[in-house]
């Protein structure tokens, strides 16, 4: 996939001396000296704003390097918009809140572009296979509490959250068959899983990836097959393999009943919903907007629910993303409950491994 420059430049923190590629004349060029210094360089260019100040200093902060004044000056357009969508949310006293993160001064197409997958068609959830019990569901549950949960990821400019969702998936499931911390390759999934109705960095379905695993006789170590946020020709080792799924079981299309039952008593499940523009500036609290699809066409993003519980009044469920740790509630997020919110039970499934 194309890539924005400032998502394949290295993006460097100015406190670090390193190579430029500006010219010393150039007023926005990453400084050495500094948040002061590089606030000076960029107030300088954009002028001495509440507005610049605050840009200079999430730029400062999150390592940003533009290529050009204008590139600068467009990032700053951008970022004073969201920033706008985040107060006048905020104003409105719902059960979240949004705020700045790395993504704030990318436009909501930049973000679909770059971010996020196609929806994809999850029918075989139509009808799911997973069984109900008579057995009283706990209030609340969090699987990280059980040391189970591997470490939040980062997927990048690459639609490839459907392998995020399914290795944190896996990961979870092995460590509690096995008592052992894994983390598995992405990247193979990226690269190998396309006759499973799978399309790399455009999308796929975590229950795709599962079925693929199974067939080809597993999933490679992330270390034997790193993560690298592009398609890339499949290099598939059976020497190398750190798991194998014997099976997946889907929850039935919408059910937040078997959901709750399979995360309550089962291990985190791969989940998929629509991020609509605020979402992406998600801070903390229930996410719930109305605004959300909740068909299968309409999911464009998967993730890892890992437990669900109540918060002021609210239902959630809670959920890993992997956009890193240092967005939303350091890498996780509470969607509503009980609505099928942006479609959060729409495509559901989790692996049995071996």
């Amino acid at each position: 996939m194309a890539r924005l420059t400032l998502f394949s430049s290295i993006l460097l923190l100015c406190g670090v001396a390193a190579a430029s590629t500006f010219e010393d004349s150039n007023p926005i060029q990453m400084v050495s000296g500094g948040l002061r210094g590089f606030e000076s360089s960029v107030l300088s260019v954009l002028g001495d704003t509440r507005h610049a100040i605050s840009f200079a200093r999430f730029a400062y902060k999150h390592g940003k390097k533009y290529e050009s004044v204008e590139e600068m000056k467009l990032r700053f357009q951008v970022f004073k918009e969201n920033l706008d969508l985040i107060r006048s949310t905020n104003k409105k006293g719902l059960s979240y809140t949004l705020g700045v993160n790395q993504f704030a001064d990318l436009s909501w197409e930049e973000f679909q572009k770059h971010m996020l997958g196609a929806a994809q068609n999850c029918s075989a959830t139509l009808k799911g296979n997973h069984q109900l019990t008579d057995a009283v569901l706990p209030e609340s549950k969090d699987w990280r509490e059980a040391g189970i949960v591997s470490p939040v990821k980062y997927q990048g400019p690459c639609g490839s959250c459907w392998t995020f969702s399914a290795t944190g998936a896996l990961e979870a499931a092995y460590h509690q068959a096995f008592g052992k911390e894994i983390s598995l390759s992405e990247q193979q999934l990226v690269d190998c899983a396309g006759a499973f109705n799978n399309f790399g960095c455009n999308g796929g379905l975590p229950s795709q990836a599962f079925e693929y695993i199974k067939y080809n006789g597993g999933l490679e170590t992330e270390e034997a097959y790193p993560y690298t946020a592009e398609d890339g020709v499949c290099k598939f080792s059976a020497e190398n393999v750190g798991v194998n799924v014997l099976d997946s079981v889907n929850i039935t299309m919408g059910s937040e009943d078997e959901l709750k039952h399979a995360v309550a008593f089962v291990r985190p499940v791969s989940v998929a919903f629509q991020v609509i523009p605020s979402f992406r500036l998600y801070r903390r609290g229930v996410f719930s907007n109305e605004a959300c699809g909740s068909t299968s066409q309409d999911v464009n993003h998967a993730v890892l629910a890992v437990g669900y519980g109540v918060e002021n009044g609210v239902p959630y469920w809670l959920i890993k993303n992997s956009w890193g740790s240092k967005w939303g509630d350091h890498g996780y997020f509470k969607m509503e409950m009980g609505k099928n919110m942006c479609g959060v039970a729409t495509c559901a499934s989790y692996p049995v491994v071996a």
